[in-house]
């Protein structure tokens, strides 16, 4: 359930420029990962490292856009009386985090 907020992604140019750099240094990775599987002198940890890292990078760009969600939506649900509502959608993205 989407709370009955002004829906959209907010967020402040920086953190969306931010975030574009990072999943762009992702993908990077990704292709690294994938091009050291094509290659049998390459050490399993070598590759479980990398997708350690990618990992960890996924997670800075979640917290960059929870953040804005958290400062732009959740904050201000009292005001739109949406607070059972983002309650809710909170628990339910409490379970892939």
């Amino acid at each position: 359930m989407t709370p009955s907020c002004e829906a959209g992604l907010h967020l402040d140019p920086k953190v969306r420029a931010d975030a574009v750099l990072r999943l762009k240094s992702i993908r990077g990775h990704v292709e690294g990962i994938l091009g050291m599987l094509d290659r049998e002198s390459v050490y399993c940890v070598d590759v479980l490292k990398q997708t350690k890292a990618v990992t960890g990078a996924l997670d800075k760009v979640g917290a960059l856009i929870l953040r804005s969600h958290l400062q732009h939506h959740v904050v201000t649900a009292a005001q739109r009386g949406d607070v059972d509502e983002i309650v809710a959608e909170m628990m339910e993205l409490l379970k892939y985090r």
